[in-house]
């Protein structure tokens, strides 16, 4: 995890895309964000990127591959593991199944996506300022 380093999100709707780049821009955080529509297609760039992003911050509803199968994914491969990404679902896949699916995973949070704007703004807020006070292994 580098607190430095690139947010990627991977969500499949242009509009909450659009959405979360207002938020991101309204918060201020200056780390560059890059948007994946799919899972396969985040999954490629972190296969070939030497960078450490600071956060994964996925939808669970993706075409081609998941967000559950990439966190499966990520969390296997002996490269990118050692990377420390912090992974965490942001959705409205909400059920029991989902949460259970989710952290089963091993994932580092589920967020459930509000309607409201302002709603959020708070919860982006709440995730990259605990992320931000957090360590891992290799920020020493």
């Amino acid at each position: 995890m580098d607190k430095s380093g690139t947010i990627i999100i991977i969500e499949d709707d242009a509009d909450d895309q659009f959405v979360l780049e207002e938020v991101f821009n309204e918060l201020g955080y200056p780390n560059k964000r890059m948007y994946f529509a799919n899972g396969m297609l985040a999954l490629e760039y972190l296969y070939s990127t030497p960078d450490r992003p600071f956060i994964i911050i996925s939808d669970i509803n993706l075409p081609q591959l998941n967000g559950l199968e990439l966190r499966q994914k990520v969390q296997t491969d002996a490269e990118l593991s050692l990377r420390c990404i912090p992974y965490v679902y942001f959705t409205t896949a909400i059920n029991q199944q989902a949460v259970i699916d989710a952290y089963s995973t091993s994932a580092q949070g589920f967020f459930v996506k509000p309607g409201a704007f302002d709603d959020i703004k708070e919860t982006i807020r709440v995730m990259m300022e605990y992320w931000k006070k957090c360590a891992a292994p290799n920020n020493f």
